[in-house]
């Protein structure tokens, strides 16, 4: 059985989808820490966060696989499917002309965009979730960017569950599974967002199982989720304060992971992702604990 591989995400230094008011490290940097910390695969990260000319992203990755790239979508709102589409495609052509065909586009919700969706992160109602009618132009926005993808450029699609977007709880997840293609549409897993979105990570990787084409790992500290709900943090908030902290010391049990993923037979990449915004801490030190941990857990 082949090894699974190891890969971190800018998002880890900071570089996240999200204006913030303080700026990331650039890529070289996070290249470097990248590599000098024990991984061999990254993502790409916001678009134009790497270099857009597909020789130079090969040339300035240095060596590490490139594996995905993070696409947020508004795709509840049927106008922005077909720009949901251009966005996916360019990334797709980007991936494909710099060697890097097996990589996936990761879609997603367009998520902190939506006041109450954000403000309410980890502690969504049903009835601040969308209508039936609201659900299906979303899936069937999801299935057109990822057929397009696929028809031009043979690339395939994950879809990344979220905090603070439409399709953050565990039957949020299903009913969009449910509502989408299999053969078309894979899984994005994120252990420490199903945790936070109120789920229990080891049951929502064995119930998904034969869905999951790429997995995040991420922890969840239950303490600072507990405090963000008393206080009401949003999602900002929460992140800002350590709601995703180091592996092993939150409440997601990789090891358990680890087993289901081995024993099911996967053999693609693990991408750690731990949202160290600018000023929270060493982005590296994090990246460099957490190659520990999982080498502590045989990984």
């Amino acid at each position: 059985m082949g090894k699974i591989k190891i890969a971190n995400a800018p998002c880890s230094w900071g570089a996240l989808e999200f204006d913030l008011e303080t700026e990331a490290p650039g890529y070289k940097q996070v290249i470097d820490e990248i590599i000098e910390t024990g991984y061999i695969g990254t993502e790409l990260g916001d678009w134009g966060f790497m270099p857009t000319v597909p020789a130079e992203l090969k040339k300035e990755l240095n060596g590490l696989d490139l594996l995905g790239a993070f696409v947020p979508v508004d795709f509840v709102k049927e106008e922005s499917h077909d720009a949901g589409v251009a966005s996916a495609l360019r990334v797709a052509q980007l991936m494909q002309e710099a060697g890097f065909e097996n990589a996936f586009i990761v879609l997603a919700d367009n998520n902190g965009s939506v006041e109450e969706r954000t403000q309410n992160a980890g502690r969504i109602q049903e009835s601040q979730g969308l209508s039936d009618e609201q659900w299906m132009v979303y899936a069937k926005g999801v299935e057109k960017v990822a057929k397009a993808v696929k028809d031009k450029f043979n690339i395939r699609c994950v879809f990344h569950h979220h905090c603070a977007g439409y399709v953050e709880t565990p039957q949020e997840l299903q009913k969009l599974m449910d509502l989408t293609n299999p053969d078309l549409v894979g899984l994005c897993f994120d252990t420490g967002h199903y945790t936070y979105g109120g789920g229990d990570a080891v049951e929502g990787l064995e119930f998904w199982r034969d869905r999951i084409w790429h997995v995040h790992f991420k922890d969840y500290s239950e303490e600072v989720g507990q405090k963000a709900q008393s206080k009401k943090w949003d999602y900002f908030e929460s992140v800002k304060n350590g709601v995703f902290c180091e592996l092993g010391k939150g409440v997601v049990d990789f090891e358990s992971v680890k087993s289901i993923l081995e024993n099911t037979g996967y053999q693609d990449w693990i991408v750690v992702e731990q949202d160290v915004l600018p000023g929270m801490g060493s982005p590296k030190i994090c990246a460099l604990n957490n190659r520990k941990y999982l080498n502590s857990i045989g990984l």
